[in-house]
């Protein structure tokens, strides 16, 4: 009867929608439970398509690292995420607190302990310390060379450089292979983006090309890879205007 109250309790106290599908790993920094996409609040990760120099002064692809990480903590487990309100740099994703279940230690904590995830805001970050912590040990991004997602995110290519592996004569070859003028595709992610300021006249910062488009084959130099229409819509990138129309819409 005890381990039934339990039980009970447990069913209770775990919210329903967290329960309500399993949660999809998106990148180091975005969960999907149901049809709410999290960002982790506190904290920024790496792009999936984001890349850094390693300890060996190798390119790595540590965004498809940071990614992983998360993955091997939440493991298929149930997650609950505290909605912290509208992320307000990536559009039409949640800012929240995630627990995986049976864990005291959020997602965003541990992420920043792995040293595999940043402060978002070096100010006011609660995991400040833990991001600190991981740079000291030289854990996870901090034991290469690398730029900020958000440097990243606006493709500013003379960010500043971060992690244990940066030297001063390497830096500009560093920012060439982070900053790269056709980026490799992850696998799995085939939606071209480029940088463009045409874009911004829409109030974007770019352009995705879809298979669909005829600009397809003709943009042989992306910058950057995603691997859904809602991952280039958060990242500011709008669909080129010589698409054709997705099955149901007229345009």
């Amino acid at each position: 009867m005890r381990r039934f109250i339990l039980l009970l309790l447990t069913i209770l106290i775990w919210p329903a929608a967290s329960r309500a599908a399993a949660p999809v790993v998106k990148d180091g920094n975005t969960v999907r439970i149901g049809d709410t996409v999290f960002s982790l609040d506190g904290v920024d990760a790496p792009e999936f398509d984001q890349m850094c120099v390693d300890d060996h002064a190798d390119l790595w692809a540590c965004g498809v690292t940071a990614r992983d990480q998360l993955a091997a903590v939440v493991a298929g487990r149930a997650l609950r995420c505290d909605d912290k309100g509208a992320d307000p740099l990536l559009r039409g994703r949640r800012r929240g607190l995630c627990f995986v279940e049976g864990e005291t230690a959020s997602l965003n904590q541990q992420l920043a302990r792995r040293g595999f995830a940043v402060a978002s805001d070096p100010a006011k970050s609660a995991f400040k310390a833990d991001v600190a912590e991981a740079k000291d040990k030289r854990l996870g991004l901090w034991k290469g060379c690398f730029v900020a997602p958000i440097d990243f995110r606006k493709w500013r290519v003379d960010a500043p450089l971060a992690g244990a592996a940066c030297q001063p004569e390497t830096a500009a070859a560093i920012r060439r292979v982070i900053f790269p003028e056709q980026a490799s595709m992850p696998a799995g992610c085939t939606i071209k983006g480029r940088y463009s300021v045409r874009a911004r006249l829409t109030g974007n910062v770019g352009i995705y090309h879809e298979r669909s488009c005829r600009s397809y084959p003709t943009v042989t130099r992306p910058q950057r890879w995603f691997c859904s229409v809602e991952d280039a819509r958060a990242a500011g990138f709008r669909r080129a205007y010589n698409c054709r129309p997705r099955p149901g819409k007229t345009g």
